[in-house]
C-alpha cells in the first residue's frame, strides 16, 4: 500500500521537495496524519457581488466569506476509511477570523481507475471535482482542478463554466525558514480572480492509531458517486 497522492502522481512524486513528500505520504499505509498550524498572510475575494455566493457556501463550509491579513489557521490531514469503504484524506482548514472561526472543508479520495483524485468540498459533499497533481521543477506541487459536479439525491449535474471556477495550488517548502508555503487561486474564466489566500505554516505527525479522527472532522453526508 501508498499513499492516494503517491498513487496518481507516479514517479513525479520522488520529485517533490522531501518535506512535501512526507506530507503527502499521510494515509492509512504510513499510519500518520499531518496537522499544519501558521498565518494566512492574506485572504481574498473578487468583487463584491461574490459575498452573497460565499455566505452561502459557507453554511456548508465551502469556501470564506471574509477577508483578512496574518489569520491565524490550522489545517488537519487525517486519513480514514469512509462509509463506503475508500481511504480518504481529510483536508480541513479552520480560519481564526474576528468573531468566529471559519472552515473550508474537503475531504480526499483516489478515483476508481486510480487516475486522479476526487476532492469532495464541504459538509455534505454536494461539490465534487477531479484534482491533477504536478511536481514543479522546484520541487513545488501544482494542483489543478478539473471537472466540477453537484450531486444532491438524484441529482447528478456537471457545474456549467458560467457559473464555475478552477482552481490552482501551490505549496511549497521553504528551507531557510523551515515552513511549508501555500497559495491559492480560484478564477472564473469569465468574471476572473474570485477568492484566494497565501500563507506559511508548520506541520507536526501524529500516529493515526493515537489521535484518530475527532469528532466533527467528517462529513456529516458521504458521497458515493465518483
Amino acid at each position: 500500500m501508498t499513499s492516494i497522492f503517491r498513487t496518481v502522481m507516479g514517479q513525479d512524486f520522488d520529485r517533490l521537495h522531501p518535506q512535501l513528500q512526507r506530507r503527502f505520504s499521510v494515509g492509512l499505509s504510513t499510519g500518520e496524519a499531518c496537522t499544519g498550524q501558521g498565518v494566512m498572510h492574506r485572504i481574498w475575494h473578487g468583487g463584491p457581488w461574490l459575498k452573497p455566493f460565499l455566505t452561502l457556501g459557507a453554511t456548508r463550509n465551502i469556501l470564506v466569506p471574509r477577508t483578512g491579513r496574518n489569520v491565524p489557521f490550522t489545517i488537519e490531514n487525517v486519513p480514514y476509511v469512509d462509509s463506503y469503504g475508500r481511504e480518504t484524506v481529510t483536508f480541513v482548514r479552520t480560519f481564526d477570523l474576528p468573531g468566529r472561526p471559519r472552515r473550508f472543508d474537503a475531504q480526499m479520495v483516489l478515483s476508481p481507475k486510480g487516475d486522479r483524485i476526487l476532492d469532495y468540498l464541504g459538509t455534505h459533499q454536494h461539490l465534487a471535482t477531479d484534482l491533477h497533481f504536478t511536481a514543479e521543477p522546484d520541487g513545488s506541487l501544482l494542483i489543478r482542478s478539473g471537472e466540477h459536479r453537484f450531486r444532491e439525491g438524484p441529482v447528478d449535474v456537471r457545474v456549467p463554466e458560467l457559473i464555475g471556477a478552477t482552481a490552482q495550488v501551490r505549496e511549497s517548502y521553504d528551507d531557510d525558514a523551515a515552513r511549508f508555503r501555500i497559495q491559492v487561486q480560484v478564477v472564473n474564466r469569465y468574471f476572473g480572480p474570485l477568492f484566494g489566500y497565501e500563507g506559511s505554516f508548520k506541520a507536526t505527525y501524529t500516529a493515526i492509531q493515537r489521535c484518530g479522527v475527532r469528532p466533527g472532522l467528517r462529513p456529516v453526508r458521504e458521497e458515493s458517486r465518483a
